[in-house]
């Protein structure tokens, strides 16, 4: 219970100094530009005077909700609002082409970037398939599984573990990384409700708070739910969100560390809820239940890149170290590439080697199309084909998750 309770104060303490003021934060960290680019370090000195506004006016309290953001940036340049009709959806989702909204409630969705929710609530689906123990409420294929008030319950337990995975803790990741980005986002995204002006900070910090005990409330309800002697899905919600932290706040800022960074990034949309998934229907009693995903996070590493290639001029300019920024766009294409399609290999010849060769031919053949993709598209030019590539990649990519997660509940490893 000491390692639950030192968890959960960083986490709690991680929301606290997410608004503290930021002159203090200056006297712990500063940020560096790379050498030898004029125009750069002219971009760093504009945006330190825009950071200097920020540490008069941000605060903890009060919660100023009527206070138009006086964080509000230059944007460098607009946001053209997509033409096909979805401007209303991507406004929602909180993507680029995005209608303008004053509507309050819209702008507060938009900031938690719903988009971002789907791997999560698909992970915390693969761990409730890796437990072996979630029952459907009537299953065709299983006469043995079918009793309705069952399936109802643990269909119930699959809906709130995604809740918390998704506009909750996600909510409150894409919230505070939208605080941090804030600078960042005026130069490659500054149509985003924070450097936009569109919500106050104060509305920010609440939403903030409430998104993180809201979470983590619920985990711990998860927890009291399923009858877990050690509340384990309220400490993995814990790390989670202090993970989240440290990602976007200084002085650790792990998004600075291109290898830190994206890693912290596939663990969380990868490894986190499947582990979430599973607790609340079984047992993480096998180190492969730990270990599988990790591999997994490593490929989420590889897909972390691929979204670094757009924003590698705010990402340089700014002094961000990611992948493209350190080994240049012709470098990270090639990690990129190959921290994806070599851990799945090896997932292959581990579901091969424990017997269960159906699953790995499988997932085989799950993987063959990423690797034509990357070949075709990723390793050509990976700043044009960037969403192109994620688009007819990751569908291969995420169901190949799902075909271990089934494979680790159908495997019986007693035998």
């Amino acid at each position: 219970m000491k390692f639950l309770s030192t968890t959960i104060t960083c986490a709690l303490a991680s929301g606290a100094l997410a608004f503290a003021p930021l002159s203090s934060l200056q006297r712990i960290t500063t940020h560096t530009a790379p050498h030898g680019s004029p125009s750069s370090l002219s971009m760093i000195d504009g945006n330190r005077r825009k950071l200097n506004t920020y540490s008069e006016s941000s605060s903890f309290f009060p919660f100023e909700n009527g206070k138009k953001s006086d964080s509000s940036l230059s944007a460098k340049g607009p946001n053209e609002e997509a033409s096909d009709g979805s401007s209303d959806l991507r406004q929602l989702l909180g993507v680029k082409g995005a209608s303008g909204s004053s509507d309050i409630w819209k702008i507060r969705l938009q900031l938690t970037k719903p988009v971002t929710w789907i791997p999560l609530l698909w992970g915390v689906m693969c761990g409730a398939a890796a437990s072996g123990n979630y029952h459907w409420i009537w299953n065709p294929f299983d006469p043995n599984d079918r009793n309705v008030l069952l399936g109802l319950e643990d269909t119930s337990k699959a809906i709130v573990a995604m809740i918390l995975a998704g506009p909750f803790l996600t909510g409150y990741t894409q919230t505070i990384n939208d605080w941090y980005d804030r600078e960042i986002d005026a130069i490659n995204e500054p149509y985003r409700p924070i450097p936009s002006g569109a919500i106050s900070e104060g509305q920010v910090i609440f939403q903030s708070w409430f998104l993180l005990l809201g979470g983590l409330g619920i985990s711990y309800g998860l927890d009291v739910w399923t009858g877990h002697d050690f509340p384990v899905v309220l400490a993995l919600s814990a790390f989670g969100s202090f993970i989240s932290y440290i990602y976007s706040a200084p002085p650790l800022k792990l998004k600075q560390n291109g290898w830190a960074g994206n890693y912290a990034l596939g663990a969380s949309y990868i490894s986190l809820p499947w582990w979430c998934g599973q607790a609340v229907f079984g047992e993480l009693d096998r180190p492969v239940f730990w270990i599988l995903p990790i591999l997994y996070s490593i490929a989420g590493l590889g897909i972390a890149i691929v979204n670094d290639f757009k924003s590698v001029e705010g990402d340089r300019a700014m002094g961000l170290n990611s992948l493209p920024v350190a080994f240049g766009i012709d470098g990270a294409k090639y990690i990129c590439a190959g921290s994806i399609s070599l851990t799945q290999l090896g997932v292959a010849a581990y579901l091969y080697s424990i017997g269960e060769t159906n699953y790995a031919y499988i997932l085989l053949g799950l993987i063959l199309p990423q690797i034509y993709f990357q070949a075709t598209l990723l390793l050509p030019d990976p700043v044009a084909n960037d969403v192109k590539f994620q688009g007819v990649s990751q569908p291969f990519f995420v169901f190949g998750i799902l075909a271990t997660a089934l494979c680790l509940g159908h495997h019986d490893f007693a035998a």
